[in-house]
């Protein structure tokens, strides 16, 4: 059995990710054993590096086998402020935690969590369309039409993914542009749903179909983009679909029930709640169908157990991921070992310099993430890939969109 091994240092690091940064908490032992998790401050967390180094002060010295201890005191020492950037705080440091005790145990991290369960999990292609038109510099080939958007769902046919998720499009002149002003883009703080954004978002429908074809399962994530009267007026506007799920978020689980239970389609939610308390209200109004789990958020520990509350309300979950390859494969070791997994989220389309960042990129094949051997979460940042590309702004969602 392994001794004690405490922490000697937290660091926090970045990198240039394009039109954001992405971010990660590095854990040394006193032995030299090194663990990683990465972590975002692009998606509505302003000063999480910040409140994670304030963090660690607490972390040094400790044991870091003792992962649920450590989170524990964290929880307490931070208790009147629950929630929000303190407790993806929390999550992230209990990732590099977890990523240390599989090194120091020579095991993957899904050991950790009770074993694996499947070999090779289901991935969708997230922000399939939307890469390329809302971020054109980075992520190409440049769709500027309705025909680009039926090629991508093409491409998602060819290279045999089964499924894809799509967001919101308005089109101007045949051009679209992405639509979502639950996040300020555009400016219209009332978030209403008129004509034209409901005949858009099927014209846009209905061309991915056209190029996905019949057997690709098409997911929607409208976000916070409507308040329930307008949520209520696109579920009827795609009512006759063929759709997936149909992702929602809003603030109040009694409106997700009362639109889930008018829904033709299954319903998704929940992917900015932190820390079961927040989730449970909605397990109790059997709001969604799937519970999405962000576990950089939460701590891959902690969200075995929010899962295991959502399979006892007959809940299945699935993880969210639009962040870098340590992301994703957190998140594929914590959709490995949970039972209750619907479908896991993954961006096909990447960074060029995406492959220098990490020692090992996930494998994908034929729409299946495939479960490597290696202890821990399976790979970590290549810090010279990070030096080669500082950090640059702040980016993030935080910034798109603003008038200068």
């Amino acid at each position: 059995m392994p001794g004690i091994s405490k922490v000697r240092s937290v660091e926090t690091l970045a990198c240039d990710a394009g039109w954001r940064n992405y971010h990660f908490v590095k854990i040394t032992t006193e032995d030299g054993v090194v663990g990683w998790s990465e972590f975002d401050e692009g998606f509505g967390s302003p000063g999480l590096g910040a409140a994670i180094e304030r963090l660690s002060t607490r972390v040094i010295g400790q044991n870091a086998l003792q992962h649920e201890r450590i989170y524990a005191e964290l929880f307490a020492a931070t208790r009147p402020s629950t929630g929000g950037v303190i407790a993806q705080a929390l999550g992230a440091i209990e990732n590099a935690l977890l990523d240390v005790k599989g090194k120091v145990l020579g095991v993957p991290c899904y050991e950790l969590l009770g074993g694996k369960i499947r070999d090779r999990i289901r991935v969708y292609w997230s922000h399939c369309a939307t890469w390329r038109i809302n971020h054109p510099s980075w992520y190409k080939p440049e769709i500027t039409d309705l025909d680009g958007v039926k090629a991508i769902g093409r491409e998602v046919r060819e290279k045999k993914f089964t499924a894809l998720k799509t967001n919101i499009f308005t089109y101007d002149g045949g051009k679209p542009q992405g639509w979502r002003p639950g996040f300020g883009s555009p400016f219209e703080p009332e978030i209403n749903v008129d004509r034209k954004v409901l005949r858009d978002l099927r014209m846009h429908l209905e061309a991915i179909r056209d190029g996905a074809g019949p057997d690709v399962d098409i997911l929607l994530d409208l976000n916070f983009n409507a308040k329930t009267e307008g949520y209520l007026k696109i579920l009827r506007e795609i009512a006759d679909l063929d759709m997936f799920w149909i992702e929602i978020d809003t603030f109040s689980p009694e409106a997700l029930g009362y639109i889930r239970r008018q829904s033709p389609h299954p319903i998704s939610s929940c992917e900015t709640l932190t820390g079961l308390r927040e989730f449970l209200p909605y397990f109790r109004e059997q709001a969604m169908d799937v519970a999405i789990i962000d576990t950089p958020w939460n701590g891959v520990w902690q969200s075995m157990k929010i899962a295991a509350a959502a399979e006892a309300c007959e809940v299945n979950v699935a993880p969210h991921n639009f962040y870098g390859h340590l992301c994703t494969m957190m998140n594929a070791h914590f959709s490995a070992a949970v039972p209750n997994l619907r479908i896991m989220e993954t961006d096909v389309d990447r960074l060029a310099w995406d492959h220098e960042l990490f020692t090992h990129v996930p494998e994908i094949k034929d729409g299946y993430l495939v479960m490597p051997d290696r202890p821990g979460w399976g790979t970590e940042p290549n810090e010279d890939g990070l030096r080669a590309h500082p950090p640059k702004g702040k980016g993030g969602l935080l910034n798109y969109g603003r008038k200068t």
